[in-house]
């Protein structure tokens, strides 16, 4: 009986459709399993990271539930890449099997899988919730092919993208299920599955706020009489309380993990002015870079106080104009009401109101927010044609069948060469650049991933064009210092580790290799100096100890 239930499920339009969009992912993104990692976040997240490195075990997961390791607290995010590490040990050990260097391929593959999911997932949370088919058929289709998510599947870093979006999902998913029978069991599943996704990334923390969306449309819990909202809404909220209370403890976890970690910019470099200014430019630039994806890179370094006035103006009237019409849609078009909230609300913890790191805004944000923009033009542009076309319903619907096949196909066309910019680091950077030529971090990565492979001129090249543009990088001066001393010009690199220490005193990797030089040249006494000056600031620094000990000991030998 159940095989047959199977068999028709998967005959089913439902089942077909979902499959089809699991081969469009595949068809575009399969290409990341020959993908190296890069140099951003991959070489500190999974490269080299000792706990990831592992694999699975009870120490490793007592880390990743306790660690604040680069600014983040996402434990299940670390178990999954942890799970990645196992598997490519058993598929090296079982089939003799890798994948890109140091099993790169594995985690890339997870990404992928788990976006197929979601992209499934998607389809299937909003032809439950509408019954609209080919309308939820579309949403998934541009999720899953846009180019503004490839960073989040194609990072090895942004897993924490992928794995939170498939628990948000799935929350909703459990939601609707509570929804149409209200009882402990059904909330309480819907609970621990929220729980999991915070655990992966705190951008669920909005989520609560959209299933209060949901309520509105399209699960039709709170209904207008006369254009006055029904009194089921407290109840409605009320139901929701312990989400919000997830959401605000995921919140300060959040921040307290940002702020030990420092990745929180003080008041004083991006004031509250600038930051509002920086997001009302961004929440405009997403939805243009959403209608014409073209010259993506994975960093948009921050303006700083340098946005133009009228831009800010403009992007903010703008913003106004479309959340009015959005509001007053709400009797009549209430898709638009959902769709754009979403859209406005999910996009908060990450518009730079909190501002971590040196970015203006982000690819990899926009993967669930996009969902609203893709909601309302689903549903949107067919009823904008019925109403303004007198041509007959079987045209109307063939003419739009075939503009999204179009628009979807071109969508995975870009997507399919914006993956393609993954593959290493050299071309990461070198798209970066561009896109913007005075990117110095994008300069001084570049000069890493070239500095990995030998070519010290050109990398001494990109470090110089970092320091052109950002005169106080103190890693892209370390960086050319370090080129200089392994392409064998020491009284370059000697003067460039002194021009560090000058502007940062306490740059210890640059006094121990500036020690070490003069080691080598039998300075010993300057050598000590360095290393002393070390241990002055880390006295736990085992690497400046142990140099000190060999410097104390070759001049007492006189070697």
């Amino acid at each position: 009986m159940r095989s047959k239930v199977l068999w028709s499920y998967l005959k089913s339009a439902d089942a077909q459709f979902g499959l089809l969009l699991v081969v469009l992912v595949f068809a575009v993104f399969l290409q990341t399993a020959r993908f190296d990692f890069v140099n951003f976040d991959d070489d500190v997240y999974v490269e080299n990271n000792p706990a990831v490195q592992a694999g699975l075990n009870r120490q490793t997961i007592l880390w990743a539930l306790t660690t604040n390791y680069q600014a983040n607290w996402h434990p299940l995010t670390w178990i999954s890449l942890m799970a990645d590490t196992e598997a490519a040990k058993a598929a090296s050990w079982l089939f003799d099997i890798s994948l890109g260097r140091h099993n790169s391929g594995f985690y890339h593959l997870s990404n992928v899988f788990i976006h197929a999911a979601n992209t499934v997932l998607l389809f299937v949370v909003f032809n439950t919730m509408t019954g609209a088919f080919w309308r939820s058929a579309f949403v998934a289709a541009l999720f899953a092919m846009h180019p503004l998510h490839v960073e989040s599947v194609a990072w090895i870093s942004e897993r924490k993208d992928v794995l939170s979006t498939l628990f948000w999902l799935l929350t909703m998913l459990a939601y609707m299920r509570y929804a149409r029978d209200a009882n402990l069991r059904n909330y309480g599943i819907m609970l621990v599955i929220y729980i999991l996704g915070l655990m992966a990334k705190p951008m669920l923390v909005s989520l609560p706020i959209i299933l209060c969306l949901l309520d509105l449309w399209p699960l039709k819990r709170i209904t207008f009489n006369s254009g006055r909202v029904s009194k089921a809404i407290v109840p409605l909220i009320k139901e929701k309380i312990p989400l919000f209370a997830l959401a605000a403890a995921s919140c300060a976890v959040t921040l307290w993990a940002q702020k030990s970690g420092g990745a929180v910019a003080r008041l004083d470099v991006y004031p509250l002015g600038v930051r509002l200014a920086n997001a009302l430019v961004s929440y405009v630039a997403y939805l243009i870079k959403t209608a014409w994806p073209a010259n993506l890179s994975v960093l948009y370094l921050h303006p700083g106080r340098n946005l133009p006035v009228w831009q800010v103006v403009c992007c903010g009237v703008l913003l106004l104009a479309a959340t009015t019409w959005a509001i007053r849609s709400v009797c009549s078009r209430q898709y638009v009401t959902v769709g754009w909230l979403w859209y406005l609300i999910t996009l908060i913890p990450v518009i730079g109101l909190v501002q971590v790191g040196k970015q203006a805004m982000a690819d990899r944000y926009t993967y669930v927010p996009l969902i609203g923009i893709f909601v309302v033009l689903a549903w949107g542009l067919p009823d904008l044609l019925a109403a303004s076309d007198t041509s007959p319903v079987r045209f109307r619907r063939t003419l739009l069948s075939l503009a999204a096949i179009g628009v979807v196909l071109i969508l995975a066309f870009t997507s399919y060469r914006a993956v393609g910019v993954w593959r290493d680091s050299i071309s990461l950077f070198s798209q970066a650049l561009k896109v913007d030529p005075t990117n110095a971090l994008a300069y001084n990565n570049l000069g890493n991933a070239l500095v990995d492979i030998g070519e010290f001129s050109r990398a001494i090249y990109c470090y110089r064009k970092a320091l052109k543009y950002r005169p106080e990088y103190a890693d892209a001066r370390y960086n050319l210092a370090e080129a200089y001393r392994q392409a064998g010009d020491v009284d370059k690199a000697i003067a460039e580790y002194k021009r560090v220490i000058r502007m940062y005193p306490n740059y210890i990797k640059a006094r121990n290799n500036l020690g070490s030089v003069y080691a080598l040249q039998r300075k010993y006494d300057l050598a000590i100096a360095q290393f002393k000056a070390v241990l002055k600031i880390d006295p736990e620094n085992e690497g400046a100890r142990k140099n000190l000990k060999n410097a104390l000991r070759a001049k007492t030998l006189g070697l």
